[in-house]
């Protein structure tokens, strides 16, 4: 039996793993600036698609711009999809 205290040499921490450094800091501000300029980039895509697809249906015929619509939908990613 052995006695308390006594260490028997082995490791709390499971071999082959290593201790990563802490991450760098990071200046928020930078970061910041980053997002929203990405955000910026999207709405401005977002809203040149939607003047596309407002040109495109005002030259197809009403009944077709249901069936645009639809595709477009279909092709869009995420919980749009249309079955």
């Amino acid at each position: 039996m052995m006695s308390r205290g006594v260490r028997t040499g082995v490791s709390s921490r499971p071999q082959g793993l290593t201790v990563l450094p802490p991450p760098p800091p990071v200046d928020y501000g930078v970061f910041m600036q980053g997002l929203v300029q990405a955000i910026q980039t999207q709405v401005h895509t977002q809203a040149a698609l939607q003047a596309q697809v407002y040109a495109i249906t005002q030259i197809i015929k009403p009944s077709r711009v249901i069936a645009f619509q639809v595709l477009l939908l279909r092709t869009r990613p995420g919980p749009y999809n249309v079955a």
